[in-house]
């Protein structure tokens, strides 16, 4: 369920005109619903409750601090993937002991960071990553709580690009290698062995990869605690998918009715890692129609936000269902893609799409864009990033602001040769 309603002809969020914001704001720009963010996270956190248990929303969905401020508020954690997105965490107000660090590079400067601000623990994906993490905590002179990324080799039926669970992946350690990698981890003198992490990918649809991939790792955590390791968190990941066009993923509560009985038997805090479940479907990019034109007898709609603010048509292939913001009952349909500025062939939003006829200065909604759209953007042709907003009943706030020609510019400088 999603804050995102017509009342009338004119879309909604909340309580709050959508093109309404869009007279106030310009287009385009990264819309948002407080109460959905909010209704989210407490589903997904009270589908496990009766088992000690950790939410740690993953930032690199959506990084806006005003999101994570939210979520901090609820009492969650977070899975941070760089020094960037601690700093982020910690600025939103986050528990240090409530984040969890995983990544397969971290630098020596990001390990030294997360240590000093007393992170909860690293997912640690190498042999030669826990070595780096034990020498920076023997500088500092404490020990880092670690866990070891294991790769359970399960097909997370997903997309290619977002499974990281096959053994041909670059995440984590091999099951074949994870006693040898717990023991080494176990001989270091500045490592404290506190766990156990898997994730197996992301737009996961169906639970029985889940499932499969969780009896493997408890069954090595079983071999763990009998070679005398004392495994106290057990960090599942994230993955659960979101419905964009016509899937039906289990919700949470469908979750958990099958992962409780084997997680309740592990005597383990759990942590989990949601992202995209929290937030895909609070957020939309809104945009506005510049031109259409034929081509060919092929129809497209220009749209003033293109693949630098929205990758994931482009990069995965994926479907965003494209909502008028005022809907015409007289409108007929056509068959068109939905294009941007971006100066690629592969900048589309939509293709052979069957959309009502928007005709130019028309406003729409890219749906299903909170997870993995601002994040995943950029300033490719030197176009400046989209304001996001929060919309709470019926108000809503710039939570950031629409950058300027001067910011794509800021920090380049011309050598004296050149002047």
């Amino acid at each position: 369920m999603n804050d995102f309603q017509y009342k009338g002809s004119d879309l909604y969020c909340e309580d709050v005109s959508v093109k309404d914001i869009a007279k106030f704001i310009g287009t385009p720009f990264y819309l948002y619903s407080y109460n959905t963010l909010k209704n989210h996270f407490r589903v997904f956190n009270s589908a496990f409750e009766g088992i000690p248990h950790l939410v740690c929303f993953a930032i690199k969905a959506n990084s806006n601090i005003a999101i994570l401020k939210i979520f901090a508020g609820e009492g969650g954690g977070f899975d941070v993937v760089s020094g960037g997105e601690l700093y982020r965490a910690l600025a939103a107000g986050a528990d240090p002991q409530k984040i969890v660090y995983a990544g397969v590079g971290k630098t020596k400067e990001e390990i030294r960071f997360a240590i000093k601000s007393n992170i909860l623990m690293f997912n640690v994906e190498s042999s030669q990553e826990l070595f780096a993490i034990d020498e920076v905590a023997d500088e500092l002179g404490v020990k880092a709580w670690v866990s070891l990324r294991v790769n359970p080799d399960i097909d997370a039926k997903t997309h290619p690009y977002i499974s990281t669970g096959l053994k041909s992946h670059k995440f984590g350690i091999s099951m074949s290698e994870a006693l040898e990698g717990y023991k080494l981890a176990n001989s270091l003198g500045n490592i404290e062995v506190v766990g156990i992490h898997k994730h197996i990918g992301s737009q996961i649809t169906q639970v029985r990869p889940f499932v499969d991939a969780l009896e493997k790792i408890v069954a090595l955590i079983d071999q763990l605690r009998v070679e005398g390791l004392n495994i106290r968190y057990l960090d599942i990941g994230g993955g659960l998918g979101i419905t964009y066009k016509d899937e039906s993923p289990p919700n949470p509560k469908e979750l958990a009715a099958e992962l409780s009985p084997i997680l309740k038997g592990t005597n383990c805090t759990i942590i989990f890692e949601p992202g995209r479940v929290i937030v895909g479907n609070a957020g939309a990019l809104v945009t506005k129609v510049l031109y259409t034109k034929q081509s060919e007898g092929k129809n497209f709609v220009i749209v003033d936000a293109g693949m630098n603010d929205l990758v994931r048509p482009s990069f995965y292939g994926s479907y965003h269902s494209i909502l008028p913001v005022n809907k015409n009952s007289d409108s007929h349909k056509i068959v068109a893609d939905v294009v941007g500025p971006i100066c690629e062939s592969g900048d589309f939003l939509a293709k052979d799409r069957v959309l009502p006829d928007l005709k130019k200065d028309a406003i729409a909604a890219v749906m299903s864009a909170g997870a993995y759209g601002f994040t995943m953007s950029s300033n490719y042709n030197s176009r400046p990033r989209v304001p996001e907003i929060l919309v709470k009943g019926d108000e809503f706030f710039v939570i950031r602001k629409r950058e300027n020609y001067e910011d794509l510019v800021k920090g380049e400088e011309i050598p004296a040769f050149l002047k």
